[in-house]
């Protein structure tokens, strides 16, 4: 979106009380950046025909998103805002609104992607011989 409207739902949304700010996405492209209680941001940005989206980062790690809320093309911007405003972010999921659809496989939460799946350790690393061949000694 451009930065003018971007710069109105931020307004707006600091109205309502939500830590919103302008967001620089790209050269010519802006977002509406909502600071999260819990450390967290989530990042709203809307594209003519692909409509409101948003991706929460925690610490740099995608930690969940709404891959498009289904009919946002057409909203005005109170409804925007009513949106943006409107949707809990919680560690179990993002929640939007009531009366509002995600395109979303039927499931509850959209997108919450959860804590990260434990890693298996990292393999043990082979022993290095004691002495090094005369060839790989530093001089």
């Amino acid at each position: 979106m451009d930065e003018e409207r971007a710069g109105r739902l931020v307004s707006s949304l600091r109205a309502r009380g939500v830590p919103a700010h302008l967001a620089h996405l790209g050269v010519y492209q802006c977002g509406v950046r909502v600071v999260l209680l819990d450390g967290g941001e989530a990042v709203w940005d809307i594209d003519g025909e692909l409509g409101l989206r948003a991706e929460v980062v925690e610490d740099g790690v995608l930690v969940g998103f709404v891959p498009h809320v289904r009919g946002s093309e057409n909203f005005d911007e109170a409804r925007l805002v009513e949106v943006i405003a409107g949707t809990r972010y919680d560690k179990e999921g993002l929640r939007l609104p009531a009366g509002v659809d995600a395109e979303t496989d039927g499931a509850d939460t959209v997108a919450g992607l959860g804590p990260a799946p434990s890693a298996p350790p990292p393999a043990r690393l082979p022993r290095l011989p004691r002495r090094w061949p005369r060839w790989l000694r530093r001089r």
